[in-house]
C-alpha cells in the first residue's frame, strides 16, 4: 500500500516513514503543498497523511485540491486540537483527523483502519498489450495472465505509473524496498524476472533500459525497414 506523508518537519517525516516502512507499507514525503499536489498526481497514493501546517500553503487547500480527482482516505494531522481545524478539516473532506503530539500505535492503528474503509481503488494501466489492473492486481500479457510475485508486482505497478518515462534504479529501490541504499542490483535482478515472464513466445520487450536514467516500460520503437 502507498501512503503519501505531507509534513514539512523533517524529523516527524522521518519518524513517520520509518513506521510506516516497519508496517510493510510504502511511503513517500512530501514538505510543502506544491510538492504534495506533485506526488499525489505522480503515485495515486492508497492513503495520504496531511499536516495542517506547510511552509507554502496549508493543508485544507490540498485536501481541497484532492477531493477534486480522488476519494483517496485522508488522515490529517496537526499540531492544534482546536475544534475549528477539526471541523474545518472534515468539511472539505478529510477522513479522520489526529491532533499532534500523538502516539505512535494509534497513528498505525487509524492508518490501518482507513485503508480498511478506503478498499481497493482501481486503475488499469495499458501499455501496448499488456494490461495491469491495480485493484485485481492481476497482470495480462496479450490476453494470456501473468502470474508475478508480490515484488515483480510492484515493480511493474512503479513502471506502469510513470506512463513511459523513465523510472532511475534509486527510486525502484525506495518504493519496492524501502532502501535507497540497497545494491541496486537487486533491481537489475527483478526487471531480468519481468521480462522472462512478459516477454514470454517472443513477445516484443516492454521493459526497457534507458541509459543513464534507469528503466521504462513502453513498446518497442518500431525498427525501419
Amino acid at each position: 500500500m502507498r501512503i503519501l506523508v505531507v509534513e514539512d518537519e523533517p524529523a516527524v517525516a522521518g519518524f513517520l516513514e520509518q513506521a510506516l516502512q516497519e508496517s510493510g507499507y510504502a511511503p513517500s514525503i512530501a514538505g510543502s503543498a506544491s510538492a504534495a499536489i506533485e506526488a499525489f498526481d505522480a503515485s495515486a497514493p492508497d492513503l495520504v497523511v496531511l499536516d495542517v501546517m506547510l511552509p507554502d500553503a496549508d493543508g485544507f487547500s490540498v485536501l481541497r485540491s484532492i477531493r477534486t480527482k480522488s476519494s483517496v482516505p485522508v488522515l490529517m494531522l496537526t499540531a492544534r486540537d482546536a475544534t475549528d481545524d477539526r471541523v474545518k478539516g472534515l468539511d472539505a473532506g478529510a477522513d479522520d483527523y489526529l491532533a499532534k503530539p500523538f502516539r505512535l500505535e494509534e497513528f498505525l492503528a487509524r492508518v490501518r483502519a482507513l485503508l480498511r474503509r478506503g478498499g481497493p481503488s482501481s486503475t488499469i494501466y495499458r501499455i501496448s498489450d499488456l494490461e495491469l489492473d491495480t485493484a485485481t492486481r492481476r497482470v495480462h500479457r496479450a490476453g494470456r495472465l501473468v502470474f508475478l510475485s508480490e515484488t515483480e508486482y510492484r515493480l511493474l505497478e512503479i513502471l506502469a505509473r510513470a506512463n513511459g518515462e523513465p523510472v532511475s534504479k534509486n527510486d525502484i529501490l525506495r518504493e519496492v524496498w524501502g532502501n535507497a541504499g540497497r545494491d541496486p542490483n537487486v533491481v537489475e535482478v527483478y526487471v531480468s524476472y519481468l521480462r522472462t515472464k512478459l516477454d514470454r513466445d517472443s513477445l516484443p520487450t516492454l521493459v526497457q533500459t534507458v541509459r543513464g536514467r534507469g528503466y521504462a516500460l513502453r513498446e518497442t520503437p518500431a525498427v525501419a525497414a
